[in-house]
């Protein structure tokens, strides 16, 4: 298999495509020390070409994944591949134990973790599972904040809008 810089991709990794109430989503499981794992899911426009799961683990996330769109409150029960350092880890627990249909400020995830406003934001945009650790319920002092990627803010500003209306935030 090959991505869109024509490198191969690791042995056993699969990366699929599905369709998503704002978009798309990018699903990339990997084989880490002979397990499946998630590595990692992303937002993508919805022109993108769809790509059927190619293995079990796929298939089970985007069924998780449809099930959070029917059901806000849905739990996610999958695999993960270890990613981030450990600050990052910290931002994305913490982000973790938000309620659905709750948020918070950058500020007040800095203050549990003991960090800098900057810092959960940077976290946060480095965040490679972002469903199942909600950074869309972390905002602004000022408003609803960034969210992502700086590439193509508008498309992901818009997802986190249709996320936060989806838990009933907005």
């Amino acid at each position: 298999m090959t991505n869109s810089k024509n490198k191969v991709a690791p042995e056993g990794s699969s990366y699929s495509v599905i369709p998503a109430p704002f978009g798309c989503l990018g699903i990339a499981t990997e084989l880490v020390d002979g397990s499946l794992m998630l590595s990692k899911i992303d937002y993508l426009p919805a022109v993108t070409a769809l790509i059927a799961p190619q293995n079990d683990l796929a298939k089970e996330v985007a069924r998780q994944c449809k099930a959070y769109f029917k059901d806000p409150h849905w739990e996610f029960d999958l695999p993960i591949k270890s990613a981030g350092t450990e600050h990052q880890k910290k931002v994305w627990s913490s982000i973790q134990a938000i309620p659905v249909g709750k948020t918070n400020t950058y500020g007040e995830i800095a203050l549990r973790v003991k960090s800098g406003a900057r810092a959960v934001g940077t976290a946060c945009g480095a965040n490679p599972y972002p469903l199942i650790a909600p950074c869309h319920r972390v905002i602004s002092a000022q408003g609803i904040g960034g969210f992502m990627k700086e590439n193509a803010p508008g498309l992901y500003r818009q997802i986190k809008i249709w996320l936060l209306k989806h838990e009933g935030v907005l």
